[in-house]
This record gives C-alpha cells, structure tokens and sequence, in this order.
C-alpha cells in the first residue's frame, strides 16, 4: 500500500489531472484465500518459519502454475470484472505478487482488458511475479531485471526504478538538531529508530530490551503501527530498561524520524528498508521473516548498507559498532546513497504514463 501511494503522489506530479485509486485486491479474493493470507501466513512465519521457507522455495524453483493459485486467479479476476468495467482505467498497477497473478489471469479471460505494470517491491522476484502478459514490470536491482529476463520476460518491459517511496525519505537539508526539537527527541544521545511492520512480527520488545546492556548513551523512537496491542506490549518494555524511549503508533512522517535518528533497527521488509535507503540511515536488521526478508538481508549486506543480526544477543554489540563507529558509518552512509533510489515512484510512473499514452493514442 506505501508503494502504491508513493506512486500515485509520483502520477499527479507529472499530471494533476491524473486519477488514481488504490485498491486492495484481497477484499476482490475468495473469503478462504483471505483467511490463509491473514491466518495461516501469519501463524505458520511466527510458529513453523521453516515450512513456510520451504514452501516458498518450492514454489520459487516450479515450473507450472498450481491448480489452487489459477483458480484463486481467475475468481479474483470475475470479481474485479465489475470495477474495472466501472472504473475504465488506462493501466492497472500492481504493488503486490498476488494481484499481478490475478491482472494477468484479467488479460487472458478479457479481450478489453487495460496494459498492466508489475512492481516488486522487494530485493528479489519471486517466481509469482513472472507473467507472461504484462506489460510492465519495475525491479529494485539489475540481478533481478537479469533473472525475470532468463525466466522469459521480454528486456524492453523491465525497468529498474527501485522500489518506490515518497520522495520525502530523500536528505531534506534541515538541520538534525531542528528536526529532533521538532519531533520531541533528546539531543545529547544517540537514537535507533525501530520498526516492526503493521503486522507486529517484529520482535521489537525483546530488542529494545536487549538494548538495556548497551553503555553507550542511547535513545530509541519506536514506532509501533496501528497494532494496540503491540503499542502495549511496547510501552510495558519501555517502562522497564534505562534508556529513554518514545513510542508511537502510525505516523505519516516517518522520514522525519529517519532523518533525524542515527541508526534503522528493523526486520528487513521492501519498504521499510527501500526507506532507509533513500533517508541514507545505516541499518541493523534482525530476524528476516522466511523467504522475501531472507533474500532481502543478504542484498543490503552485500551492499554496505546493513549489518545482519544473526541472535538477538548480537543486536547490541552491532548497534553499538554502527552508532560509535565513525569510519563505518561513513562507508554505510555513503554506499546508501549510491544504492538509494529515492526517485523510484517517480520513474516507474513515467512508466505507467507512457503504457497509457500508448494506448490512448488514436492512429492518424
């Protein structure tokens, strides 16, 4: 959903007369398909990650679609038939592996069906997003472009824009100390914003609890999402270690925060980190969610921008490095803003405004 917002920002920049809509396409889905998303992806990542790894490895390494997935396909394709014929887009754009599948079926039950771009908002494709019908797709990094490219896709229909963000997340200019009197920050210490995901997967109490060790003056801003619960279970380990905490719930500034803190301590979800990125804040990553985080680590690591925490007894000692460590945080900040596309919404929309010129084009 970030994605999709960030790029419908990007469409009315370029034309303000541009109308957008974003949709989610599981509320178009079959009741059972919505129940093992929300219920049984979230029970088997937190109880049994490794069937869940194995299952998307499985998956990743098919050569045939299964007959669950086409059925779950083509029903959300009937389903978004009223919408679409209501609506008459000129592109349809996908920020998720499950509507691009469902898009893709649309084209092939429907013969007026609109030109559709696929957006990976991850460091790896999966095997889910390769269609051999759509039009377009934007990738985060040129490995990804090379292997969509092996696996069929035609070089012209890729792109590599990064992963889309609001282009707020790009340095601002402002002075850290006028951002953090701003935001209610301490000046005198050195802040870890942490982030867990709106799913609350994250393991952030035990983190910031872990941190109690640290002797180094520290502060974290936790942000917790929309997530009550999860707020609750913040503020209780907040209440219970040394350092000072500022706990949030939703908020629509989060590059303020990235701007104004010294380090991103995360799981390694697209979005979060594409953020980072683009906001030039080193990060430490923990606990990689099975499949998309797992590879997703192993690209920011091999980058300079992150170090990896295998344990949480390692979280500690490798944010102390990140935080005192001056020659190193250089060498994370600067390989940030090379690899940081805080301009991505903006080129994948050039992308999507060029697929509907072309097919609102009326031959001379």
């Amino acid at each position: 959903m970030s994605a999709a917002n960030a790029v419908c920002v990007a469409l009315r920049e370029i034309d303000a007369d541009v109308r957008t809509q974003v949709v989610d396409s599981y509320k178009y889905a079959a009741k059972m398909m919505s129940r093992v998303v929300s219920d049984g992806y979230l029970q088997m990542v937190k109880t049994i990650p490794q069937m869940y790894r194995y299952i998307y490895d499985r998956a990743e390494r098919a050569t045939e679609v299964g007959p669950f997935r086409t059925w779950a396909h083509q029903f959300t394709a009937q389903n978004l038939r009223p919408l679409l014929e209501r609506e008459r887009p000129d592109v349809v754009v996908c920020t998720h592996a499950f509507p691009s599948g469902a898009m893709a079926e649309y084209k092939r039950m429907y013969d007026d069906a609109p030109p559709v771009v696929g957006i990976v908002t991850d460091f790896a494709v999966h095997a889910f997003w390769i269609h051999e019908n759509i039009d377009g797709y934007c990738v985060a990094t040129d490995a990804m472009r090379e292997i969509m490219i092996a696996r069929g896709v035609r070089p012209e229909r890729i792109q590599v824009s990064g992963i889309p963000v609001n282009p707020h997340f790009a340095p601002s200019g402002e002075p850290r100390e006028a951002l953090r009197e701003r935001l209610g920050l301490p000046q005198d210490r050195l802040i870890a914003l942490m982030m867990g995901g709106g799913l609350g997967i994250g393991p952030l109490e035990r983190m910031l609890r872990a941190l109690d060790a640290l002797d180094a003056p520290i502060a974290a801003a936790v942000i917790a999402g929309r997530n009550a619960r999860i707020e609750r279970r913040i503020l209780a380990a907040a209440e219970s270690v040394r350092y000072p905490v500022r706990v949030l719930r939703f908020v629509e500034n989060v590059y303020d925060y990235m701007h104004a803190v010294d380090a991103f301590l995360s799981k390694p979800g697209g979005l979060s980190t594409a953020e980072a990125l683009a906001a030039q804040v080193p990060m430490v990553l923990y606990k990689p969610l099975p499949g998309q985080e797992e590879r997703n680590v192993r690209v920011l690591a091999d980058w300079g921008v992150a170090v990896r925490a295998r344990s949480l007894e390692r979280v500690p000692a490798l944010l102390s490095e990140v935080l005192t460590d001056s020659a190193l945080r250089a060498r994370m900040i600067e390989a940030a803003r090379r690899s940081g596309r805080p301009n991505a919404a903006r080129d994948a929309a050039h992308l999507i405004v060029g697929l509907a010129s072309a097919r609102t084009e009326v031959p001379s």
